[in-house]
């Protein structure tokens, strides 16, 4: 039993993919790695400027009017 065309040509094509070119799998990798990176540094950055102490919060709440309740 011999292979047909269409599975001869996906092997060609994994095969160009893991092989052809210098270090394409290392520069892929090294990509991915890059962006988990990035990924992980904007997670860190989010979580430091969620975090706010009490101090430099700002009471915006209105006071209510003591004239109106009262009457």
């Amino acid at each position: 039993m011999s292979p047909s065309w269409i599975q001869l040509l996906i092997v060609v094509v994994v095969a160009l993919l893991l092989f052809g070119g210098r270090g394409r799998i290392s520069s892929i990798m090294g990509d991915m790695a890059k962006g988990i990176g990035a990924f992980r540094k904007g997670l860190k950055d989010e979580e430091e400027t969620k975090s706010v102490d009490n101090d430099d919060m700002v009471n915006v709440t209105p006071k209510k009017d003591e004239t109106k309740a009262s009457s």
